[in-house]
């Protein structure tokens, strides 16, 4: 794997995303948080519970609950049988990390892509810990990465070092192909056909139209969705009218060499990021979810933590 920096603010390295496998028993994603926090526990929660798998379809017993009375096979047969389930004895997580062109920038400390990537191994490390399923889609500037989810060291290692890798070769050049947007990547949700999955999103947003969050309240119908805001204070701010600014997305260029145009981006930009993080509260009202929120601080993984009820 070849390195393209040693600053572990601009390029994650493999070695710093197993390291924090030390911090995953801080927070918990599951049954242990208090109520109220974002991820309530798994029984009394807000997110679903464990599933149950079908196991055999059997006669009455005294005591039996008669809710699990199969009346069909009861009035065909005339015996009363019941349905015997068995608690799941894991969960699927789908963990979405964002590591296109937008992801790479930072006017403070971090680059997002590697809040993003961190908060992703963090998390992982976390569902690995209580013995449930990780998977990942990984969005990249030229391919959507789909791993299925497992429950194992090896397969996790595995793709974490896939994610340093996608993360350092992100640089300045990097540009989006139009297959990987964020249309693209809601698209490849859908098509899986998710069920009593957990799907945490690690993204700046950027490109999510209203109708992909529709989508995403959809999928909220029979799983859970918890997004997380990666922002950077540019984004929705310039810090001063005094300096002159000349903005660029790579191929067009604007000059704010005077008040007027200089009020009129930063209207523009707190206008956009706040009709972002809107519909993305909506989205989580659904569930009574806060909206969790990283920014470029150096500080994502306290602010995760904190976000989710985690010890620090």
């Amino acid at each position: 794997m070849n390195k393209k920096s040693t600053d572990s603010r601009i390029h994650c390295e493999y070695s710093q995303l197993i390291k924090l496998q030390s911090q995953a028993g801080f927070f918990s994603l599951l049954p242990n948080l208090k109520s109220g926090t974002a991820l309530s526990g798994r029984h009394s929660s807000i997110f679903r519970g464990r599933g149950l798998n079908f196991e055999e379809l059997r006669h009455y017993q005294l005591g039996d609950d008669i809710r699990n009375l199969d009346w069909k096979v009861t009035m065909r047969t005339g015996k009363p049988h019941v349905r015997s389930y068995t608690e799941e004895k894991d969960r699927n997580f789908i963990i979405c990390v964002d590591q296109r062109s937008s992801m790479f920038f930072s006017s403070i400390d971090t680059m997002k892509s590697v809040v993003a990537a961190e908060l992703a191994a963090l998390t992982a490390w976390r569902i690995l810990k209580d013995s449930d399923r990780v998977g990942f889609i990984i969005n990249t500037p030229h391919q959507i990465h789909w791993l299925k989810p497992k429950r194992s060291q090896a397969d996790l290692l595995h793709r974490l070092q896939l994610l340093s890798i996608k993360n350092q070769s992100l640089d300045i050049s990097s540009n989006d192909d139009s297959e990987v947007g964020f249309s693209q990547f809601v698209t490849l949700l859908g098509r899986l056909k998710l069920k009593e999955a957990t799907i945490i999103i690690l993204s700046d947003w950027h490109g999510a139209s209203a109708d992909e969050i529709t989508h995403l309240k959809h999928l909220q119908r029979h799983n859970d969705v918890l997004g997380v805001l990666i922002s950077d204070p540019f984004e929705s701010q310039f810090p001063s009218q005094n300096s002159h600014w000349v903005v660029g997305d790579g191929s067009y260029q604007l000059n704010l060499n005077d008040a007027r145009r200089f009020d009129l981006a930063n209207k523009g930009l707190g206008e956009y990021q706040d009709l972002k993080k809107e519909q993305l509260i909506q989205l989580m009202a659904a569930k009574g979810l806060p909206l969790i929120e990283a920014d470029t601080s150096g500080h994502h993984i306290e602010q995760f933590k904190r976000a989710i009820g985690g010890r620090q």
